[in-house]
């Protein structure tokens, strides 16, 4: 076995954890990394949906993860980022070992939940899928440019349920003390299951590190078990595999934070199963805790000295919106607006939610923050970095309204009144995914919705036998 890039610190935490196993699983890192994707249910789950989706298992000779049923392996060459499905939403990349977090916290639809270290977007969009558009899903990044990923992945693939915050922990912790369901947080971690895919991560590691990602790791935890309810549960979840940010992790939550225990939990190595290896393990806060401040303040004392450093650094910059949306009365005026297009654009459209308008832009929230009943209210967000609030409806221009190209990946081509499909293999939907105009019939006139194999890719709007592109400039591909 050839492994000089290791560090010999991590090799000697590898051998003493897997004994006989140790050489076997850093032989892993010799082999090719395993990549994968996972089908979005929201899009994939019937009609035009599930026909692309077969024909993507075909083209990409997709092979089932066995711990996840909505996830598959795929194989190079193949280049699934790059064909057109990826655009519409149907699936999202993402390494197989990760895929099992959000299965073992199992979100139920109509629940209230929170993603507390979420970005890229793989497990929010997991989460979301299971959640069939019912409840609240609050997803929250606190580095600003990942905030702005996250909040693009969560409108490709058509979330309209979906708050996404840039905050630090500690932050929603005060707004929304034990307000949710169930709790998923992926830590930030030494990334020791991140070698094959990103060497960089060999050269950032070190025992040093380590030490870093587990004092970090338990100031944010103690800020997540405030917010999850009595009875509700949270899904702590690794890409490493030294004790430190797992077992011991874990161990420290039971002793320091009131009434959580241990379900279960489990090991993903990458010489056993087909992956790059994760840890997730599933807790619970006994229904019987109440809420008790004065515990947790005791149970935590002041985080280590590295974790307060690392929090301070990351404070500042702007991902987004922050600040007071417009007052209520315009908010709605709006959105009746916005109705009236609908009633003519897109007929079998069903705008609900709370309305708050940022300048010319009307978002949706989700319907648990009219219910004085859920714990949440738009007043919440208030002076709160949100980069997506809610679902992104309509830009309200001077004497016009142009719909976002959220709303078109959130509907469904049956909701809107005119529509333009596409072939994936086209060479049309090529030149309409680089922002090019098309040629179309004079009589189809006004907003249609484009489509590639009935999934929805954007807004289109249709004069003088010219289809004028209105996908954002940001999401065009050269």
């Amino acid at each position: 076995m050839n492994t000089p890039l290791l560090p010999p610190a991590f090799v000697n935490t590898v051998r003493e954890l897997l004994g006989p196993e140790a050489e076997a699983m850093l032989d892993t890192y010799t082999e090719p990394r395993t990549q994968g994707l996972r089908m979005n249910t929201l899009k994939s789950a019937g009609g035009a949906g599930a026909a692309a989706a077969a024909r993507a298992a075909d083209l990409f000779r997709l092979e089932p993860v066995p711990w996840c049923p909505e996830g598959f392996y795929y194989e190079d060459p193949a280049r699934p980022g790059k064909h057109p499905y990826h655009a519409a939403g149907l699936y999202y990349i993402q390494e197989p070992s990760a895929m099992s977090a959000a299965v073992l916290l199992n979100p139920q639809p109509g629940e209230r939940i929170l993603d507390l270290a979420a970005a890229p977007g793989g497990k929010t969009t997991a989460i979301a899928a299971r959640m069939e558009g019912k409840g609240l899903l609050v997803s929250n990044e606190i580095h600003p440019e990942r905030a702005r990923i996250l909040a693009e992945n969560v409108e490709r693939l058509g979330i309209a349920n979906t708050v996404v915050t840039c905050a630090t922990p500690g932050e929603l912790a005060r707004r929304f003390p034990e307000r949710f369901d169930r709790i998923m947080l992926d830590a930030p971690c030494s990334g020791e299951g991140m070698f094959r895919k990103d060497p960089g991560a060999i050269q950032e590691w070190s025992p040093e590190h380590v030490e870093l990602c587990a004092a970090r790791q338990w100031d944010i935890v103690q800020d997540a078990c405030r917010m999850l309810k009595p009875g509700g549960t949270l899904a702590y979840s690794t890409c490493t595999f030294n004790r430190a940010e797992n077992e011991e992790l874990v161990a420290r939550i039971i002793l320091g934070c009131p009434g959580m225990e241990l379900i279960e939990a489990h090991r993903l190595w990458p010489h056993r199963i087909k992956g790059e290896g994760h840890f997730i393990a599933l807790l619970r806060k006994r229904p019987e805790e109440g809420p008790d401040a004065e515990a947790y303040e005791r149970a935590a004392g002041e985080p280590p000295a590295a974790a307060q450093a690392e929090r301070r650094g990351q404070r500042g910059g702007k991902p987004g919106r922050a600040g007071s949306p417009r007052v209520p009365g315009q908010a709605a005026e709006a959105l009746r607006a916005v109705r009236e297009w609908a009633a003519q654009d897109a007929p079998g459209l069903e705008l609900s939610g709370v309305p708050l308008l940022f300048g010319e832009a009307l978002y949706l929230l989700p319907e648990d923050f009219a219910d004085p009943r859920s714990g949440f209210a738009p007043e919440q967000l208030n002076g709160l970095k949100t980069p997506r609030p809610g679902l992104h409806v309509a830009q309200l221009k001077k004497n016009r309204i142009e719909p976002a190209h959220a709303l078109a990946m959130a509907m469904s081509p049956e909701q809107a009144a005119r529509t333009f499909n596409l072939a994936a293999d086209a060479p049309e939907t090529a030149a309409w995914l680089r922002g090019e105009s098309l040629p179309v019939e004079a009589s189809l006139r006004g907003w249609c919705l484009v489509t590639v194999d009935g999934l929805p890719l954007g807004w289109g709007k249709a004069s003088g036998g010219q289809l004028k592109n209105h996908l954002p400039k940001g999401l065009r591909i050269p």
